[in-house]
């Protein structure tokens, strides 16, 4: 009989991601394809880990939420193949809508921390420009005529005002003042470098010849609150959603090496920070946005931490209400610098499955800035009534507080 396998000390090694674009005719993407903005981001991640075999590597995992034409045909494995991996390298497809790369992420360090994986890839496209959300999908009749949910639970904008209307004090005008806020700490850390860092250029093509994509496409400098005021509200006269105040829809692709401890060490990989724990839990379709406060709670009572042991947040910005009924449920100011300190999707985009690697990215990059803070958290709502989050270590901690 085989001996109980030990669990291993899962590491992100390091993370990459293209720029985000606008999707639709006119964004810089819309002649590009979605594996090959994932191919992008695993030769980047090979080149900056020249230390890496590639055939080492034990699994590419790549969501999407939308699986079908460019982003479609199991393209985990399809992308390995056109990055030059070994064709002895597998891979796989994986689908949570928003949170697809963060669970390409939370399942392949399961298989690390069970001890059948070494090395791993796991990231995520969307190329909302070529397959908007939904689009194919056959949603059964029955949830609507068994009243399984609300009739706004299909439509994500409808859902951030239903939180709107269950949390009265978040009000339109704090909402505008976060997403005011986003856009100021992205320009900053945009300026500061460090986004730069984060990012692969990808060659473009378009009617007016060959680009290069160096940045984002979607942040708005210089918005204000008076800007945010006068937009429309799609979802409901009178609303509080607005283009302003939530992430708009874009196209993108990120990867990440995951990869147990001693492997890292073996190979002389770096080890941006440790995998604490993750928890995924459902809620109301109709309030999906609230997803990662039971979310947490669960990580929280399952790691034995509290909220105030968090030295870092970085909250995918789908709806500026969503992350504001995260922080006023643990009493976090909306304004508080240890939350999303270079922005969030609300300037930069998100492209749907690829998000939850870019959040990684950008904690595990500020960990490496700040040895004072032991942990960080990533945590994002996800469409159909879910959250998701994942605690994570600094190994760069120095006992400071």
């Amino acid at each position: 009989m085989a001996a109980p396998a030990t669990q291993r000390s899962v590491v992100f090694v390091d993370g990459i991601r293209t720029p985000f674009g606008k999707a639709g005719p006119k964004g810089m993407y819309a002649e590009t394809r979605a594996d090959d903005l994932v191919v992008k981001a695993i030769r980047e991640l090979l080149r900056r880990n020249p230390q890496l075999d590639p055939a080492r590597i034990d699994e590419v995992a790549i969501a999407a939420t939308t699986q079908t034409g460019d982003q479609g045909l199991t393209i985990g494995r399809t992308s390995g193949i056109l990055a030059g991996l070994p064709e002895t390298v597998p891979g796989f497809a994986i689908d949570r809508m928003c949170a697809g790369a963060m669970t390409a992420v939370t399942t392949t360090a399961s298989g690390i921390g069970f001890g059948q994986y070494d090395v791993v890839i796991a990231g995520g496209v969307e190329h909302m420009g070529h397959h908007p959300m939904g689009e194919g999908a056959d949603p059964n009749p029955r949830f609507l005529a068994d009243r399984l949910v609300d009739p706004s639970a299909l439509v994500m904008g409808n859902t951030a005002e239903n939180l709107h209307d269950r949390f009265p004090s978040i009000t339109k005008e704090r909402t505008d003042a976060y997403a005011v806020n986003s856009q100021n700490k992205y320009e900053a850390a945009r300026k500061a470098g460090y986004i730069a860092d984060t990012l692969v250029p990808v060659a473009t093509r378009s009617a007016a010849g060959w680009g290069l994509a160096t940045e984002d496409e979607p942040p708005r400098p210089g918005t204000t609150i008076e800007d945010l005021a006068t937009l429309k509200t799609p979802f409901r006269p009178a609303g509080r959603i607005t283009a302003g105040n939530a992430a708009g829809l874009n196209d993108g692709a990120t990867a990440a090496i995951l990869a147990g401890e001693d492997t890292a060490i073996e190979l002389g990989l770096p080890i941006g920070m440790r995998m604490v724990g993750f928890a995924y839990q459902g809620v109301d379709p109709a309030v999906m946005g609230y997803g990662p406060v039971p979310a947490t709670e669960k990580l929280l009572a399952r790691t034995g931490l509290k909220i105030e042991d968090i030295g870092l947040f970085e909250l995918n910005e789908a709806f500026a209400v969503q992350v504001i009924a995260f922080l006023e449920h643990y009493g976090i100011a909306d304004d508080d610098p240890r939350v999303n300190p270079w922005g969030g999707a609300i300037a930069c985009g998100h492209p749907l499955a690829s998000s939850g690697v870019r959040l990684m990215t950008q904690l595990s990059r500020q960990f490496a800035q700040r040895p004072d803070v032991r942990y960080g958290l990533t945590s994002m709502c996800i469409g159909l009534g879910m959250g998701g989050t994942v605690i994570w270590e600094n190994p760069n901690f120095d006992g400071a507080k």
